[in-house]
């Protein structure tokens, strides 16, 4: 399970299309520096992004491994 507080880098690698959850939400930066050590959090405060809808479509992906 994700929270907040999981680097983005460990969501990205948890499930294969995690990326798309990202894009969709505007990070499109994922493959940036920034991705191995930002939050969930710190990234989407960055892009205006709402945090907790993102992390609970993250956490709906795991539901589907």
């Amino acid at each position: 399970m994700m929270d907040k507080n999981t680097p983005i880098i460990e969501a990205l690698r948890s499930h294969p299309d995690a990326r798309e959850i990202f894009m969709k939400h505007g990070m499109g930066c994922i493959g940036c520096m920034g991705s191995t050590n930002e939050t969930i959090e710190n990234g989407a405060k960055m892009h205006g992004i709402d945090v907790d809808a993102l992390v609970c479509e993250l956490n709906n992906l795991m539901c589907k491994k």
